[in-house]
């Protein structure tokens, strides 16, 4: 699987670096947001180095797909009710901050209304 060395995500990815798991499979990770913008603020990262959703092409739609049906299923097993936001921020304009693709989902009450 392509691993990029200088990624934070890959180095969680290959256990370099914890965080707070709470989804493996052979596809993907999922993990708690060291910054939450919500009360359930979770990432979705694909194992394999894939730089933004631009990076992105037909051979990995089962993967995407995977990934978002699963993001569904754990903001549910993590209380969350009453609907929750799922973002993919691509590339430097889109305000991605790392460069592994990744998908954000947020949950709670009115995560996105920032005090």
């Amino acid at each position: 699987m392509s691993q990029d060395p200088n990624c934070i995500f890959c180095k969680i990815v290959d256990g370099k670096i914890p965080a707070r798991k709470v989804f493996e499979d052979e596809q993907m990770l999922a993990f708690h947001d060291i910054a939450p913008w919500a009360p359930v603020h979770i990432l979705i990262i694909p194992k394999q180095h894939i730089a933004s959703m631009a990076e992105t092409g037909p051979e990995h739609a089962g993967l995407l797909g995977h990934m978002m049906t699963v993001g569904v299923r754990l903001m549910a097993e993590l209380g969350v009710t009453n609907g929750f936001r799922t973002i993919v921020n691509t590339g430097a304009d889109g305000g991605q901050e790392v460069g592994h693709l990744h998908l954000h989902f947020m949950g709670g009450p009115r995560p996105w209304a920032r005090g």
